[in-house]
């Protein structure tokens, strides 16, 4: 049996029922009219929308950005035949590509749900998320790699002129790219587009890096090189920490405290709320979901309830950043001897 005081859809009331009409009076109805927003399903889903058209746009950007790094570094590596800026040129390839699944994840996100994917397809994000951080993880290998076998066996660098600038060139790339994704991801709230832009910055070291052999190359310092990967290796490893860091948080469901701060203080000023019993916010892709449980007044008709439960989800979509849906459930307040309505779903809670 549905629970009448539980309140769950897509915000696509108008606000016109008659009950909430005569509660808050005439003027209020008419300056929410004249009020330029609305809550209706479709218009919901536009910032959401946006938010993806919008990580797309960074991806593809940045995809062009460092396609051109890699092939004006490519051509360098022809002339020169740099192996270290051969390994920064395919670092920054890998990197590109990265924008590929993390696209993908993107265009699914915005599919609608399905009966069988209820929740629709935004952790796709957060698998992509993954996918990136194997991919800074396999970065770090590779770079650690060649830095040790180049310290057994060094090898000369030519042209370090052209060399040095196309290093320049790839730290340049890739940290614009850096700072172009992490600020979309965390303006429309993406883990997995942060970590591509920590990804991106690692690339960024690796050209550092290249760029400092060749100057000590130029000084006659044949283990410049070597030496400069190693430390270029230990600093994508702090890079991995934390854009695993991050990713790994998504996957659990981590969320900014201060946003359930938030929350609880818009939930607790509205207006027949008596108390904030569990409230819980979850990240599902870029998007936030919330779901609540409120005390209120135990005389009040289904109908105030249901009245109540509207004020505060139309609150919470108006306070919480990118919260596109919430579930809020009214308990009655208790009264001194009076049985919990919920002692029936004790056992199971204990399960």
């Amino acid at each position: 049996m549905s629970d009448p005081h539980r309140h769950h859809h897509g915000h696509g009331h108008g606000h016109g029922h008659d009950e909430q009409t005569r509660v808050h009076g005439r003027w209020r109805r008419l300056a929410h009219r004249l009020t330029p927003h609305s809550h209706e399903s479709a218009d919901k889903l536009d910032p959401a929308l946006e938010s993806s058209a919008r990580g797309l746009r960074a991806l593809w950007v940045s995809l062009a950005v460092l396609g051109a790094t890699a092939v004006a570094q490519a051509a360098v590596v022809a002339v020169s035949g740099s192996v270290a800026l051969l390994g920064d040129t395919v670092h920054n390839t890998a990197d590109a590509l990265t924008a590929v699944p993390l696209g993908i994840a993107f265009v699914l996100g915005r599919r609608a749900a399905t009966r069988r994917f209820t929740y629709g397809y935004g952790r796709a994000e957060d698998l992509a998320g993954i996918v990136i951080v194997l991919t800074i993880a396999a970065s770090a290998v590779l770079a650690g790699w060649t830095a040790v076998d180049r310290l057994l066996d060094p090898r000369p660098v030519a042209h370090l002129p052209a060399v040095a600038v196309a290093a320049l060139a790839g730290f340049a790339g890739n940290e614009w790219v850096a700072r172009y994704r992490i600020r979309v991801g965390r303006e429309i709230g993406s883990a997995a587009l942060v970590a591509d832009g920590l990804h991106a910055r690692t690339d960024g070291f690796t050209s550092l890096a290249v760029l400092l052999s060749a100057g000590g190359a130029a000084l006659g310092w044949r283990l410049a090189d070597p030496v400069v990967g190693l430390a270029i290796t230990a600093a994508i490893a702090l890079v991995l920490r934390d854009a695993a860091r991050e990713v790994f948080r998504r996957l659990m469901d981590a969320v900014d405290p201060a946003l359930v701060d938030r929350a609880e203080r818009v939930l607790g000023g509205v207006p027949g709320v008596r108390g904030v019993g569990e409230l819980r916010l979850r990240w599902i892709g870029h998007r936030l979901r919330a779901e609540v449980a409120l005390v209120v007044d135990g005389e009040v008709t289904v109908r105030q309830a249901h009245r109540i439960a509207v004020e505060a989800e139309h609150a919470l979509l108006h306070a919480v950043p990118r919260l596109t849906a919430a579930l809020v459930h009214a308990d009655p307040a208790p009264v001194p001897g009076e049985q919990d309505p919920h002692l029936a779903l004790a056992h199971h809670a204990t399960a």
